[in-house]
């Protein structure tokens, strides 16, 4: 199996070094920048040339493990059995990385990513749960290698939790990994908020959709928008609730709603909830565009039963299943601290 994966890495590295050879001879013309898609040239270059890095650091790495292995074999010499466990590491998650790139072809997969969370109906523990998501991308995001996360927009809810909140995570294909994380939550636990200690099942609901860069003209109505202006509430410090800073804007023709609090200008917030309008529009084209071609069949949904995605049992067992791909583990506590890769590596073969 590794042989294979291997041969198909080489044979792939292959075809990138030629289309990148194609590019980097565009690149050459004087007049490069008079070019619209001068800088999807570039982008293109900058990740052919970080897909043959990673092919040529993992030939390396299997070498070295090889070598080192062959040494202790040859030598019967067990001082190295540290070392060796150290490379297979560090070899499994560098394989593991370009296994999820390999598998991220759709036009968008490459971008940044926004993830909006809002609370089901329940109050107070569909809050507490819509909050305990929110830590749950962020402690990814934070294990992840080149990844920034951001919380643009937060609704606090009025004894804990949160109703709202929207998430910016600023890394290379985080939209492609993401969005299968779209849908329906559901938690199923003894309430920390029941005097009674009785079981109650909470929903929130989470959309993934990709922050679109500049070569993507998304062409927006001045009289299709509504831009509201309010004090910013919930985390960001004081500094935050003096004035009328935060943005929301509502598309008219599509109802969709933005909002971003993130900075203490006004015009900053503006811009990044242009962005996000923009994104959210381009995400429900390629929604729109999948559901045409029965690759994906899905909408905004109500937050209850019967339209979630996965879920989590913490009693009377503990347990997490993705109610598509059938993957599940009992390993709770891990989930909730960001390990979902195993929950994203699956829901991409979908």
């Amino acid at each position: 199996m590794l042989e294979f994966f291997l041969l198909h890495l080489f044979l792939d590295s292959l075809v990138q070094r030629s289309n990148l050879d194609e590019l980097k001879v565009k690149t050459s013309d004087p007049n490069i920048w008079k070019n619209d898609d001068a800088k999807n040239i570039f982008q293109n270059i900058k990740s052919i040339e970080n897909k043959i890095n990673d092919y040529n650091k993992l030939d390396k790495l299997i070498n070295e493990t090889q070598e080192i292995y062959e040494y202790i074999q040859l030598h019967n010499d067990n001082s190295l059995l540290n070392e060796l466990k150290k490379e297979v590491e560090i070899t499994l998650k560098l394989s593991e990385k370009i296994r999820y790139t390999n598998l991220l072809n759709d036009e968008a997969d490459h971008l940044n990513s926004f993830i909006e969370i809002h609370a089901g109906a329940g109050g107070t523990e569909s809050q507490d749960w819509a909050e305990i998501l929110q830590r749950m991308y962020f402690r990814w995001a934070d294990s992840q290698d080149n990844c920034r996360a951001t919380l643009l927009q937060e609704m606090r809810g009025e004894e804990a939790g949160i109703k709202s909140c929207t998430i910016k995570i600023i890394m290379d294909y985080s939209y492609g990994l993401l969005k299968k994380e779209s849908g329906i939550h559901r938690l199923v636990r003894i309430s920390p908020f029941d005097s009674n200690k009785r079981r109650h099942t909470s929903f929130a609901s989470v959309w993934v959709y990709p922050e679109i860069d500049d070569k993507i003209d998304i062409e927006i109505n001045d009289n299709d928008l509504r831009i509201d202006t309010y004090r910013a509430s919930g985390a960001g410090g004081q500094h935050v609730n003096k004035t009328d800073s935060a943005v929301r804007i509502t598309h008219l023709p599509t109802n969709i709603v933005v909002q971003c609090q993130s900075d203490r200008s006004q015009h900053k917030n503006r811009a990044n909830a242009m962005k996000m309008i923009k994104s959210r529009i381009y995400e429900t084209e390629l929604q729109k565009r999948k559901e045409n071609e029965n690759i994906k069949n899905k909408e905004k949904k109500d937050i209850g039963w019967g339209n979630q995605i996965r879920s989590y049992v913490l009693h009377p067992y503990k347990l997490i299943k993705d109610l598509r791909t059938g993957y599940e583990t009992s390993n709770v506590n891990d989930v909730l601290d960001g390990k979902i890769n195993n929950f994203l590596e699956n829901s991409l073969t979908l």
